[in-house]
């Protein structure tokens, strides 16, 4: 069982969850409905968690955070994982297996300070960006290949105004198009190192290549 010491997530629901639990559920994670923070949190935390789900390369739980029950064989696939930067929740539906969510109502702090800063949450949000997303790469690439087409694009257009207006000015054209280009080609060839810089970074991760559910000899399950 995973849970905060400030009693804002309900120890209560611990028969509630181990009812799942028994069930066949192997990972049983809360959702929030509802939070008693501030408007500029609450603001964050939506947008946040509705675009960590837009970004991921597989499902995490929209508005699930750590508060969960976990099955041993989930629990040791994710000591299995030897990466530093842990993002718990996502580390949890990565491993997959039988997953469910249990909503509840969140409380007020009940006593003292949260020692979550924002720029801790902010941390917390990278681990989740960068841990299990590859877009931020991908998106300099295609802001790369959107900014070639669009100098090429310009370029056009000054050439048809050159020929029937001839309205251009001279070297001006030439200077904002060699900017416009050689960005590009920047943001292209950063796009294509980090292509490259992904691709270590997954193999010093050194996360399972599978996991086990079930273990069949002759018909018969012999373990999981």
């Amino acid at each position: 069982m995973i849970i905060d010491g400030d009693l804002q997530d309900p120890p209560e629901l611990v028969e509630e969850f181990y009812k799942l639990l028994i069930q066949g559920f192997d990972v049983i994670y809360a959702i929030r409905k509802n939070r008693k923070e501030s408007f500029l949190k609450k603001l964050a935390y939506l947008a946040y968690y509705r675009l960590q789900k837009k970004i991921s390369s597989f499902n995490i739980p929209i508005d699930s955070g750590d508060f969960s029950m976990l099955s041993r064989r989930v629990v040791d696939n994710i000591n299995n994982m030897p990466e530093q930067s842990r993002y718990l929740r996502g580390m949890r539906a990565w491993v997959g297996f039988k997953q469910i969510g249990f909503e509840y109502d969140r409380d007020e702090r009940q006593a003292g300070n949260t020692k979550y800063s924002w720029s801790k949450l902010f941390e917390l949000a990278f681990n989740g960006f960068f841990n299990f997303s590859d877009f931020p790469v991908k998106i300099i690439t295609r802001l790369g290949f959107f900014t070639v087409f669009f100098s090429l694009i310009y370029f056009g257009y000054n050439i048809y105004r050159r020929v029937y207006y001839n309205d251009v000015p001279q070297g001006f054209t030439a200077t904002i198009l060699a900017i416009i280009l050689f960005s590009g080609v920047q943001l292209i060839s950063l796009g294509l190192i980090g292509e490259y810089v992904l691709r270590i970074y997954n193999q010093v991760r050194n996360r399972p290549l599978f996991v086990i559910d079930k273990i069949i000899q002759d018909g018969k399950e012999i373990g999981e």
